[in-house]
């Protein structure tokens, strides 16, 4: 008779459990190539869930049919703006270019056969990662070399590598502690849905109280 081996079935089960834990089904991604913009710019892109997202945030100063998005470096004009804009904020070779509203309702803003990412889209996703209250932690990219410390909880599990580009009202807020992102789903005449982060929470936020006019990130998911 053979005989019974202890270790080897602590081994299997050990075995088992890691196996599992990287195959939960809130946590596969996979790095599933690239997507070019209408200038060139190209950007690495990753398969959660159903969903296959931009794994940067978009940087183009052109709309997919070629027109220039106009830059608009003075405050006081940024603020009264009802027609599409972008703007560089800090480090947009990094972080990507902030854009408003007006821009993003275009539905020329995203590269051709992917969309500006919906109320919905965000919704999505932030369920399949286990919730808004855990969701930003592992969207977030790890470490504090783009984020203030303590960075909390910030595992990049999805490999989504959400940085802290910060917003544009009258002026600049917000770099190195949050990111802000725009969904392409109105809230009213004045404001639009929107998702935040920070460097101190696990929590991935969901407002509406975006006022159009604001600069915030982007990121676009395929069709």
């Amino acid at each position: 008779m053979r005989k019974f081996n202890y270790y080897s079935i602590l081994a299997f089960i050990f075995s088992v459990i890691i196996i599992a834990s990287c195959t939960n089904s809130n946590t596969p991604v996979l790095l599933s190539g690239t997507v070019t913009d209408v200038e060139g710019n190209v950007y690495p892109t990753v398969t959660i869930g159903t969903q296959t997202w931009m794994a940067e945030n978009l940087k183009t100063t052109k709309y997919r049919d070629s027109t220039l998005i106009p830059d608009i470096t003075n405050n006081s004009e940024w603020y009264t703006l009802v027609t599409g804009a972008y703007c560089n904020g800090d480090n947009p070779r990094t972080y990507g270019k902030l854009y408003n509203w007006y821009a993003v309702s275009t539905g020329k803003l995203a590269p051709a056969g992917w969309h500006v990412a919906t109320d919905a889209d965000w919704t999505t996703l932030s369920t399949y990662l286990g919730g808004e209250g855990v969701a930003a932690g592992k969207l977030k990219e790890s470490g504090t070399v783009h984020w203030l410390t303590p960075n909390i909880g910030s595992t990049n599990d999805s490999l989504f590598s959400a940085l802290p580009g910060g917003n544009r009202d009258s002026t600049y807020h917000s770099v190195n502690t949050s990111g802000y992102w725009w969904s392409a789903t109105e809230y009213n005449s004045a404001q639009a849905w929107f998702r935040i982060m920070n460097h101190e929470s696990t929590g991935l936020g969901r407002f509406p109280t975006g006022n159009k006019e604001f600069g915030f990130s982007v990121r676009c998911v395929k069709n």
